[in-house]
């Protein structure tokens, strides 16, 4: 029996792109819930990688691909890229039938920049679908809005029902779908069964690279010890050094780029505002994964043994939080990044919103951390320079605790269990 869906936020995302554009692809990692979200709105379904379809379909897609496009619209074409002529039969149809709301793509991977003739630019909107946020797990009750934040409100108190247990066991089950509700054993052997698959399988069918699974594997542990962190490419090597003394910087930057095509991996970039000084600004990205479960799952660990490594504990629970806030921050059309500079000022998060709207999050675990984190973002609000850009809407300290609060000098601190969009 299939389980019951949980609304998403992606639902009504997906509702305003079609509203807008004749197309949607929607982009993500497997298993996220990209086709179930996909047939809430879809009146008709073709599925790619049906066997007993497949072998139809491709021979078709060969010959007549709007064959395949026939259909009630929106109609959805789940795995596009198995035959990634679908794309310019998909482009060429919305031109010719001049409505939106006709298609939604779905696929677990980025095809190869040739592989397609058009980009699809004015006529396939773009929709990055990630694991599900706390809130859409129903773990967050969802009493802070950042919406409501981003507009002015300044009243946040409130209480997350979720304990330091809770967070635990919620990092280490992850944010997939088909395991909310399961217990955090069914949960973990889930994600273990994902990365072999990736391992196995996905990392070299994306671009067609056979990749040594040993090296993947070593490649995997090593981000997942450097998660949250600004580590180099040369960094990840040398910690690899254990597992593999021969791998090369091009097969190494090979790799990354296959597990980012397949979203297994999603780095944090760096946030470049204007500032009062010229002061220099740290310009690599923060790794990440697509879902913080996966870093549990290479390192080893479960709920149990988070709870007796704080560090590690915190380096995958602001990794939880930049999940949560990407996926929170997206309806309302803003991007995540995260700031440091040479004298070390930094906020683990800042989500710029298209409007110019900012604010900036600090990360972290417990109360003992917070006065520290405060005076990190009200410095930054003063080295920003207001004469090129708005002053932060607000700035925010996201915890693991359980009471939500406005602080005398305007710092909002919020348990990531009491956060929506």
């Amino acid at each position: 029996m299939q389980r019951k869906y949980l609304p998403r936020i992606a639902d009504k995302t997906l509702g305003k792109a079609l509203a807008v554009s004749g197309a949607v692809l929607i982009e993500g990692s497997k298993w996220c819930g990209k086709t179930r979200t996909a047939m809430q709105k879809a009146k008709s379904v073709l599925s790619m990688q049906d066997p007993d379809e497949y072998e139809s379909n491709m021979r078709i897609a060969e010959i007549k691909p709007s064959l395949l496009l026939e259909g009630a619209v929106p109609r959805l074409l789940d795995e596009w890229q198995t035959a990634p002529i679908l794309w310019d039969a998909v482009r060429y149809t919305v031109d010719k039938r001049g409505k939106k709301g006709q298609f939604i793509l779905t696929g677990s991977a980025v095809p190869l920049d040739n592989a397609t003739l058009h980009t699809g630019t004015g006529r396939i909107s773009r929709l990055q679908m990630r694991t599900m946020s706390l809130f859409e797990s129903q773990y967050s009750n969802g009493k802070v809005s950042l919406q409501e934040l981003f507009d002015g409100c300044e009243n946040v108190e409130c209480k997350s029902e979720l304990s330091v247990d809770d967070v635990a066991r919620c990092l280490a089950s992850g944010g997939w779908p088909e395991s909310v509700g399961e217990s955090e054993a069914v949960a973990l052997d889930s994600v273990a069964s994902y990365i072999e698959a990736v391992v196995n399988y996905d990392v070299s069918r994306v671009d067609g690279v056979e990749k040594n699974p040993r090296r993947v594997v070593a490649l995997l542990k090593s981000y997942a010890r450097n998660i949250s962190t600004m580590a180099a490419n040369s960094t990840i090597i040398a910690d690899m050094s254990a597992d593999d003394k021969t791998i090369s910087p091009k097969t190494t930057a090979s790799y990354l780029n296959a597990l980012e095509r397949i979203h297994l991996i999603e780095d944090l970039p760096a946030w470049n505002p204007s500032m009062r000084s010229k002061t220099a600004l740290r310009t690599s990205a923060k790794r990440h994964f697509g879902d913080p479960s996966i870093a549990v799952s290479l390192l080893s660990a479960n709920s149990k043994t988070l709870l007796k490594d704080f560090n590690t504990f915190g380096l995958l629970f602001e990794s939880l939080c930049v999940r949560d806030l990407r996926i929170y921050s997206q309806s309302l059309g803003g991007e995540v990044f995260h700031y440091r500079d040479k004298n070390g000022l930094e906020a683990d998060a800042v989500v710029h919103l298209r409007d110019g709207r900012w604010c900036a999050a600090e990360v972290k675990m417990g109360n003992k951390e917070i006065e520290e984190a405060a005076i990190h973002l009200l410095k930054l609000r003063e080295v920003i320079n207001t004469d090129k850009m708005r002053e932060p809407s607000f700035l925010i300290i996201l915890t693991a605790g359980q009471y939500a609060y406005r602080r005398l000098d305007g710092v909002f601190v919020v348990p990531i269990g009491c956060l929506k969009d």
